[in-house]
């Protein structure tokens, strides 16, 4: 009897077990297949790019352009998400809404509890981190306005003295 009951809590520890640990992620190749769908997609990551205006791309591919999947995180949203060039070489879950956008599958990243795994040791950007300048370290320096330049009064051409206005009567 006493067999019968630690055989019967043992199985269902297991089973328990694999449903805590099992996760409903789909792979990167699946993702343009739930377009509009809120969904977990986990890859693992082969990049971080640096885009205009401060965006980054994680790509999860060596090509990015073969690649069906990225993951996007606007410049402003950097604050709020970490330093993501800390993803590199790491399986991450990324959940949020699939969308395409010039023919690729992607989720904007908008906040760090998106990420599920080990994002958590993702640190916090720098303080003295410069989105725009495409993660050079520089706060940038301050320079004056410039002021207008002032325009060089010149003489007309067509002047008239005192004895040439008296010719013309």
């Amino acid at each position: 009897m006493r067999r019968r009951i630690l055989l019967g809590l043992s199985c269902f520890l297991l089973q328990s077990a694999s449903l805590l640990f099992c996760s409903d992620c789909i792979p990167i190749q699946q993702a343009d297949q739930h377009v509009g769908e809120t969904k977990c997609v986990t890859g693992k990551v082969v990049r971080v790019k640096v885009g205009r205006g401060g965006v980054h791309f994680v790509d999860f591919c060596e090509d990015q352009l073969a690649c069906p999947f990225t993951v996007v995180v606007f410049g402003h949203d950097l604050k709020d998400v970490g330093d993501v060039r800390q993803l590199v070489g790491r399986v991450i879950e990324i959940r949020g809404t699939v969308k395409i956008y010039d023919g690729r599958a992607e989720i904007i990243l908008s906040r760090i509890g998106q990420i599920e795994g080990g994002a958590a040791m993702i640190p916090p950007l720098p303080k003295n981190y410069d989105v725009e300048n495409r993660g050079h370290f520089s706060a940038g320096r301050l320079y004056p306005t410039k002021k207008p330049k002032k325009d060089k009064q010149v003489p007309a051409a067509t002047a008239v003295y005192g004895n040439e206005v008296e010719d013309e009567k």
